[in-house]
């Protein structure tokens, strides 16, 4: 890619970024739908919601351009469609769950349609590489894994979007990472399509960071996970270079592990899962007496020494990158075990 356009792609990120601020400020301004306080929030004051309407508007229009003018870096079409077509659904009844607040049933099913889209339209993982197996053709598995994958990612999103600025800067982070990855190694369509993710974010993210004047809410949340899990599959599977599936686990493992600690936790102690709670390692954290911003930074710094990681993992032989994640799985346990001793001296657990 030359100068030239590598400039022209700097300043229409830069345009989509102001174009995802003013979004978000119209809605916080003008569509206030408001996020009432109750026994689960951190936040003490009626904040307005559904912000992450800017970072859906603003990735549309990046991929209209990539459609429109950038027909050199299209993935395949029926992949592009079902892509398209199942973001539409998944941002369109999230934005409904904002206003409406539906049940988990009826957030669920929408998923599961949106999932099976992108499986049914030609996206799935169909191969993995392993330590010491090595490549493992998937087959039947890979439409299972695939949508474990995806419903997965999207809702740990979702979950983890409980603090000013929390998830909206993980996403801006993770994002230019996985952005930067795929231009060094020729995923042109993901490149893309991640700075238009990264520019809608960080347009939110400045009306989102602490003290937040507007929330992400559903729209934003359940959109930004759904799109980093599909586009985590083509980048692997159905772009130019084949970057390693391993890459975005790794990016937001943080976020990952955090929801499945949390998860399994409850389950060990007999409570309903379905059942909305605030006691995620990163509530428990600011319950103990951390700020929004020192939790989100905490959760910042994961992140970007993960994108380290990310970087060195694509350098090892494809059959030994899951070694990679050992020092970051130790680092989430010594960062567990310092919050839930902290929760458990006041009494929190």
């Amino acid at each position: 890619m030359s100068i030239q356009i590598l400039l022209t792609h700097i300043l229409f990120a830069v345009s989509l970024t102001f174009v995802s601020f003013l979004l978000a400020l119209f809605m916080c301004k003008r569509v206030a739908i408001p996020d009432h306080v109750n026994e689960r929030s951190s936040h003490k004051k009626v904040v307005p919601r559904a912000g992450g309407v800017a970072i859906v508007i603003t990735f549309f229009i990046g991929m209209m351009a990539i459609y429109f003018f950038a027909d050199r870096t299209l993935i395949n079409k029926s992949y592009m469609q079902g892509f398209i077509f199942s973001s539409i659904l998944i941002a369109a009844v999230s934005f409904y769950d904002d206003v409406k607040s539906k049940s988990v049933a009826f957030k669920l099913s929408a998923q599961l349609i949106a999932t099976i889209t992108i499986l049914f339209s030609g996206i799935v993982l169909d191969e993995i590489s392993l330590p010491v197996i090595g490549v493992v053709e998937l087959g039947w598995f890979g439409y299972l894994l695939s949508l474990l994958w995806i419903i997965g990612l999207t809702n740990a999103y979702n979950f983890m979007d409980g603090l000013d600025g929390l998830i909206g800067g993980v996403t801006v982070i993770a994002g230019i990472y996985f952005m930067a990855i795929c231009y060094f190694y020729g995923s042109h369509f993901v490149y893309i399509s991640s700075y238009t993710l990264v520019a809608g974010a960080l347009g939110f993210l400045i009306l989102n960071f602490p003290p937040a004047k507007i929330f992400m809410g559903d729209v934003g949340s359940v959109f930004l996970g759904f799109a980093f899990a599909v586009l985590a599959i083509i980048a692997s599977r159905y772009d130019n270079s084949h970057i390693s599936f391993l890459v975005m686990p790794l990016l937001l493992f943080n976020v990952l592990y955090d929801v499945i600690f949390t998860l399994f936790r409850r389950l060990l102690r007999g409570e309903n899962i379905t059942r909305a709670h605030n006691k995620h390692l990163y509530q428990l954290m600011n319950q103990v007496g951390f700020s929004h911003l020192q939790v989100s930074l905490t959760q910042y710094s994961m992140a970007f020494i993960q994108g380290l990681g990310a970087i060195c993992m694509l350098q090892i032989t494809n059959t030994d990158r899951l070694y990679v994640f050992i020092p970051f799985i130790l680092l989430q346990i010594v960062y567990t075990v310092w919050v839930m001793n902290k929760a458990k001296q006041l009494k929190l657990l």
